[in-house]
C-alpha cells in the first residue's frame, strides 16, 4: 500500500491503526466501553477517532464532545496554576510548606503502630513546596493499600471524599505521620491536592474560581470543571470498573454521578471533568511553550523548568519509588514539576523522545506532549483502574510509527 496521505508530517494511513487496534483488541471484546483519541502535530490536529459507547447501558455512542472524568490529569493543570503564582513571586520552590501551613512545622515519620496509635520519629528535614510537586513529600494515597499510614487515609476519607474540604484535608494530614522524610523517596500521593490548597491560599480566592479565570477561560476550556451542569449532563460518559476475566461493570452511572452535584472538595489531584478538545487546548499550550491561540498561561522559561527531571541526581523512578503505583511506567522516567518526564527512551522500552512529558488518570485517560516532535496525543476512555491494560504504551508505538518527517 502506498502511504501518501499526510498531515503535519504524520501518515494518516498509519494513524488509522489506532482505530483498528482499539476496536479489535479492546472494544469489540468488551474490555473497554469506548474510546476517543486525538493526535496533533505542529499545532494541527491530524486525527480524532471516536469509537464504541460513552454509555453502554443506554447505547449512547462515543462523541467528540463527550465529557470524561479525567481524575489525575487534573494534576498538571494544578501544577500550572501554582507555577503561575511562582511567576508572580508568591513563593519559592525551596520554601518549607510550614511557612504557609504552620500546623505542618513538626511533621513526623511513621515507625510502627496503627491509627490513631502511631509510633513516630521526627522528619529528617522540612517538607518543601518542590517536594509536593515531585511527590517526594512523604504523603501517600489511601488506595495504595500498602502501609498502616495509607490505612489511616482510607479511614479518614482523605483520597477525595466529596464531603471533604481542602481545609479539612490539610488539618487531618497535619495529625498523621509521613511515610518517609521529605525528599528521600518518591510516592504517588495527595501532594497535588495540597498544591490546590496553596493556590487557594496564595491567590486568596476559591481554587475553582482561580482555575476558571487563569486557565479555563483563556484557553476556552468551557466544559472543564469540578461539576457537570444540567446543560452538560447528557454528554457525561458512564464510568466502568475492570472485572476478572477481562469484563467490566458500571462503576459510576452518569445520571446519578456525584459529579452532578456541587463539590465541596475541589481536588487539585483528581477532581476535574473535561472533554478531549478542552484538554487539547491545555496540552497544545504546553507543547507551544505555554501559549495557545494568543493566550499565554505560563512563561516559556517556567515551562522548560517544569519539564526538567527534578528527581535528585537525575534518577528515574525505580531508584526512588517506595510504592508500586503510578500513572506512568517507571523505567527511564523521571518527574518534573507536575508530570512525568521521559529521561531514557531505551530504558523505558517505549518509543518516544527524551523530554516527552505527560500524565494519566484513574479511569485510563492519558496525555503525552513530545516537544522534540511537536507532538500531542490525548486518549480518553472510562475504565478503572488505569493499570488494567497497556493501552498507553501501545498508542505511543502506533503514533510514533506514523511520523514520516
Amino acid at each position: 500500500m502506498t502511504e501518501n496521505r499526510h498531515i503535519a508530517g504524520l501518515s494518516l494511513d498509519r494513524l488509522e491503526r489506532i482505530e483498528s487496534h482499539l476496536d479489535r483488541r479492546y472494544i469489540q471484546p468488551g474490555k473497554l466501553p469506548g474510546a476517543l483519541t486525538l493526535v496533533a502535530r505542529r499545532g494541527e490536529i491530524a486525527c480524532v477517532t471516536a469509537q464504541g459507547m460513552m454509555d453502554v447501558e443506554r447505547s449512547k455512542p462515543m462523541t467528540r464532545d463527550t465529557i470524561f472524568r479525567i481524575y489525575s490529569m487534573t494534576k498538571p493543570i494544578t501544577a500550572i496554576a501554582m507555577m503561575q503564582l511562582y511567576e508572580q513571586g508568591r513563593f519559592l520552590l525551596d520554601d518549607p510548606v510550614h511557612k504557609y501551613i504552620p500546623s505542618w512545622k513538626r511533621m513526623r515519620v511513621f515507625k510502627a503502630g496503627v491509627y490513631p496509635n502511631f509510633l513516630t520519629e521526627p522528619a529528617a528535614g522540612a517538607m518543601t513546596i518542590r517536594d509536593l510537586f515531585t511527590h517526594m513529600s512523604g504523603l501517600t494515597y489511601g488506595f495504595m493499600n500498602r502501609t498502616n499510614v495509607d490505612a489511616a487515609y482510607r479511614k479518614l476519607g482523605l483520597d477525595g471524599r466529596r464531603d471533604l474540604t481542602l481545609d479539612t484535608l490539610v488539618e487531618r494530614l497535619a495529625e498523621l505521620p509521613l511515610e518517609f522524610s521529605p525528599g528521600s523517596a518518591w510516592n504517588y500521593s495527595v501532594s497535588t491536592d495540597v498544591l490546590g490548597y496553596l493556590v487557594q491560599l496564595l491567590a486568596d480566592q476559591p481554587f475553582d474560581d482561580y482555575l476558571r479565570e487563569n486557565i479555563f477561560e483563556p484557553l476556552e476550556m468551557m466544559d472543564t470543571g469540578f461539576q457537570v451542569s444540567n446543560l452538560q449532563a447528557d454528554r457525561l460518559a458512564a464510568c466502568y470498573e475492570y472485572q476478572p476475566g477481562d469484563r467490566m461493570k458500571l462503576q459510576d452511572d452518569p445520571e446519578r454521578s456525584h459529579f452532578r452535584t456541587e463539590a465541596s472538595y475541589l481536588s487539585g489531584g483528581g477532581g476535574l471533568v473535561s472533554t478531549i478538545d478542552d484538554y487539547f487546548h491545555f496540552a497544545q499550550a504546553l507543547c507551544q511553550g505555554g501559549e495557545f491561540q494568543g493566550q499565554r498561561i505560563i512563561g516559556r522559561k517556567t515551562l522548560e523548568f517544569m519539564r526538567r527531571n527534578h528527581l535528585p541526581g537525575n534518577q528515574d523512578l525505580p531508584g526512588l519509588s517506595v510504592g508500586a503505583f503510578s500513572e506512568t511506567p517507571y523505567a527511564g522516567t523521571g518527574f518534573g514539576l507536575g508530570f512525568s518526564v521521559k529521561t531514557d527512551v531505551a530504558k523505558s522500552q517505549i518509543n518516544g523522545s527524551e523530554g516527552e512529558f505527560g500524565w494519566g488518570g484513574l479511569a485510563s485517560t492519558n496525555f503525552m506532549v513530545d516537544p522534540v516532535e511537536e507532538l500531542v496525543m490525548i486518549f480518553m476512555t472510562q475504565l478503572i483502574p488505569s493499570s488494567t491494560y497497556p493501552i498507553r504504551q501501545e498508542l505511543r508505538a502506533i503514533v510514533n510509527g506514523a511520523l514520516v518527517d
